[in-house]
């Protein structure tokens, strides 16, 4: 068999260069152009044109809020689809780089499933913790060599562990995805706790559909209880919701590119057709969903990309400044990786609706934070440099656009809660305070991670790096 890095080497389209077509330059070119153009407003032009760049960003925003707010209308809680035809098996992998301290609660919550997956394989990425204790303690595994399974039999289930040496969570992934034999492989974060149900509905989804070969469950995050853990779970809860709902919006026009690989199905044999994951990419499960997508468009095939609203899981989220810009700048980083090896697709009709509207709102979404910050500045330079006579009609417009956000808001989290059934922690009067809150603060350290993801592009990358957990450690 050949190995998966061998076909990813061979199929990468970074290694062979391709023509990019004249639309996809003029429009990777259009935003940045546009911003120079708007910046220059706040020297050359008076009155509110002065913030030209902010008006832009609001506008944009909005048209984003209109769009997904118009295709998720109808949405209603997720009907277990009914299975046809022969079941997939049904397998998980759990990529783990010292993880002593979450990993059996991982596990345990895994095996305690509704319907169980037949094999959980754990990838241990050259772990050096007492991984190897807690792999003993609980399942009574000896610890294999380097290269090899440790296996036993629990209930219906078989439990692998496959002890690598430390070479990236793609490397784990792949290596993963050569052993395990189901039709279907979850993919897990050690810090992700998937409930009851949501391996039933997953299994579900890809049973009533052939061709359904990626799918993301819907993440909730958790934070842990001290008073930086409630505050930054309380924003990132809310924020989930959005960017839950946007790719259900997404999805309906076959425009889903971002798969959450701390929970997502792929079908094994798909993922094996286009080399599996890439090893130098910061989002190696976004990136492989734009070649799942060139690979399906240019065979001709009907491959499809789903949410499956009734695949719930938590996961844990960084609960403070610097965790947050840490895991903010390697998902813009990963980003803005993907857009640039993928960029010939921008714009290009050969790809459908993925082509000619989801990947040029990507390539607007590059400098979408570079555009925020530069606003909050432009109007930060008015009120310092006292023409508040200025500053004042700026105030407006973001009070319209506060107003706009939080109508949003509270309908969305109606949707929300109808369409997966979850509920905890998304009160009515929270919500109002953080749509409120967030465009002066937590908005503000989204872009400035954002900031630091480009510093990570430009500079070349970033290693998969040890985790600091916050809640699930108090669990295990």
């Amino acid at each position: 068999m050949q190995s998966l890095s061998a076909i990813f080497t061979a199929q990468s389209p970074r290694l062979s260069p391709r023509s990019i077509p004249l639309a996809s330059r003029v429009i990777n070119l259009a935003a940045p152009l546009v911003f120079l153009v708007l910046i220059a407003q706040a020297f050359l032009r008076q009155g509110l044109a002065i913030w030209s760049v902010g008006i832009a960003y609001i506008l944009y925003d909005t048209a984003l809020l209109v769009f997904t707010a118009w295709q998720i209308r109808n949405l209603a809680q997720t009907a277990t689809p009914a299975p046809s035809g022969v079941q997939p098996t049904f397998g998980v992998i759990v990529a783990a780089h010292n993880e002593a301290g979450v990993i059996r609660l991982a596990i345990d919550r895994l095996l305690a499933q509704d319907q169980p997956p037949e094999a959980i394989l754990i990838a241990d990425d050259g772990s050096s913790d007492d991984t190897p204790f807690a792999m003993a303690d609980g399942y009574a595994l000896a610890t294999p060599p380097l290269g090899e399974l440790a296996e036993l039999e629990i209930g219906h289930t078989r439990l692998q562990w496959l002890r690598l040496p430390h070479g990236g969570k793609a490397r784990a992934l792949n290596a993963a995805l050569e052993r395990i034999e189901t039709d279907v492989v979850l993919t897990v974060d050690a810090d992700t706790l998937i409930e009851s149900g949501s391996i039933a509905a997953m299994r579900a989804a890809f049973a009533a559909e052939s061709e359904l070969v990626a799918a993301t469950g819907v993440l909730a995050p958790i934070c842990g209880p001290s008073l930086s853990g409630r505050i930054f779970e309380w924003f990132q809860s809310y924020e989930y919701v959005r960017n839950f709902l946007s790719r259900d919006a997404w999805m309906r026009i076959d425009g889903l590119l971002l798969i959450s690989g701390a929970f997502a199905a792929f079908r094994r044999d798909a993922v094996l057709t286009v080399g599996g994951f890439d090893p130098d990419c910061m989002v190696e499960d976004y990136e492989l969903i734009h070649r799942l997508h060139r690979h399906a468009h240019d065979a001709g095939l009907h491959w499809t990309v789903r949410v499956v609203g009734g695949a719930l899981a938590r996961t844990d989220a960084p609960a403070s400044i610097p965790a947050f810009l840490k895991q903010r700048q390697r998902w813009f980083g990963g980003f803005l990786q993907t857009q640039h090896w993928n960029r010939d697709m921008v714009g290009n009709a050969r790809y459908g609706r993925l082509g000619t509207r989801m990947l040029p709102v990507k390539a607007l979404d590059t400098v979408q934070p570079i555009y925020g910050l530069a606003a909050f500045a432009v109007l930060i330079g008015l009120v310092v440099t006292g023409r508040y006579t200025l500053a004042f009609p700026i105030l407006l417009v973001m009070i319209a656009k506060i107003a706009i956000d939080l109508s949003f808001h509270l309908w969305s989290l109606r949707i929300y809660k109808r369409w997966t059934g979850q509920r905890e922690g998304l009160n009515l009067g929270p919500a109002i305070i953080a749509a409120i809150a967030e465009p002066f603060s937590f908005q503000l350290l989204r872009h400035a991670g954002a900031i630091y993801g480009w510093y990570a592009f430009l500079r070349g990358g970033q290693t998969w790096s040890a985790q600091t957990r916050t809640a699930l450690q108090q669990r295990a």
